[in-house]
């Protein structure tokens, strides 16, 4: 079993849905959390923490944590060694992922409202990962700013699933399939 099954395992979705939908936990498409947001397919999930290959004690910024789950799988991911920063736009959805989060024992993660019109944590960073669970209109320059070197950052742009990895100043990117998302605001 791979680290990203393992994860999955170990962090299950049916903690971080509505009360409501628990019982479609295993329905492999997006469920609505509120707000316009979505606890996103996981076999997305899945293939987004494939491209990012967390390590054991990296530093993770996560853009739009909604309910708190792929947070907690970064967390997993990471282990105890590691820092997993979610943020999430919608204030109320930020506290009530923030409560899931907690429920699962992994201090070294956390849920914060977003700021609105600011991408990621300026001044923080730099992050060895940064997973983005909201379509951008183009490479978003801030987060690749707050790369560390060495740093992959996921994020769907227009529609399609790109992967960027920094080494030094170089920046190369590759594209790996289509997927609709939420826009990132």
């Amino acid at each position: 079993m791979d680290a990203v099954d393992a994860a999955f395992q170990a962090v299950p979705r049916a903690l971080f849905l509505p009360r409501a939908d628990v019982d479609r936990a295993d329905y492999d498409g997006p469920i609505a959390i509120g707000r316009g947001q979505t606890n996103s397919q996981p076999r997305t999930v899945a293939a987004m923490l494939r491209l990012l290959e967390v390590r054991t004690g990296d530093h993770v910024l996560d853009i739009g944590a909604g309910s708190g789950w792929s947070t907690a799988l970064l967390a997993h991911l990471t282990g105890p060694t590691g820092i997993v920063v979610g943020l999430e736009l919608e204030p109320e959805l930020a506290r009530w992922g923030a409560q899931n989060l907690a429920s699962t024992g992994m201090p070294w993660a956390s849920i914060s409202p977003a700021v609105p019109g600011v991408l990621g944590t300026p001044g923080d960073g730099p992050y060895d990962r940064i997973l983005v669970s909201a379509e951008a209109r183009q490479l978003p320059q801030p987060l690749v700013e707050l790369l560390a070197d060495d740093g992959r950052l996921v994020v769907p742009v227009r529609g399609t699933m790109t992967l960027a990895v920094r080494q030094g100043q170089a920046l190369t990117t590759t594209h790996h399939g289509h997927y609709r998302f939420v826009p990132l605001r």
